[in-house]
């Protein structure tokens, strides 16, 4: 996994050297190894053009569930469901062969609930969040 000073303090991030088509396509199969489906997908380039007519890079937000480790946080913390799922986001750097995945921190979300309990299991969806990273890397 590759990390840059301008990493944000909330999310964890990796740099491909993959066309964005190709990375997105390695980022879900990456998610899926690791126990996640994708709930949701916004392609923000589409939708920026659509409601603002304006031109964007290719970027998409990927809505990523752990189901067993959701039902976990969700039995400790019912309104946990408002931190869910984990964002995972793709876009295209400005160099059409490399792009940019880039997910949530869960520990630095979750730990926002104040809830000890949720410790845990954010440290498992982060493990996972940092293999899936990772494997896309390499």
């Amino acid at each position: 996994m590759t990390t840059t000073a301008t990493r944000p303090s909330y999310g964890l991030q990796a740099r491909l050297t993959a066309p964005y088509d190709e990375a997105v396509e390695k980022v879900t199969a990456a998610l899926k190894t690791e126990g996640f489906g994708v709930l949701t997908e916004i392609d923000v380039k589409a939708t920026l053009k659509k409601k603002l007519d304006v031109d964007f890079r290719p970027y998409v937000i990927l809505g990523a569930c752990n189901p067993p480790l959701a039902h976990q946080a969700l039995s400790v913390e019912p309104d946990i469901g408002l931190l869910l799922p984990c964002n995972v986001i793709v876009y295209a750097t400005d160099d059409p062969q490399r792009s940019l995945v880039a997910a949530i921190d869960p520990v630095t979300q979750l730990e926002t609930t104040g809830n000890k309990q949720i410790g845990p299991v954010a440290r498992q969806v982060r493990g996972k969040m940092e293999r899936v990273l990772e494997g896309i890397a390499s």
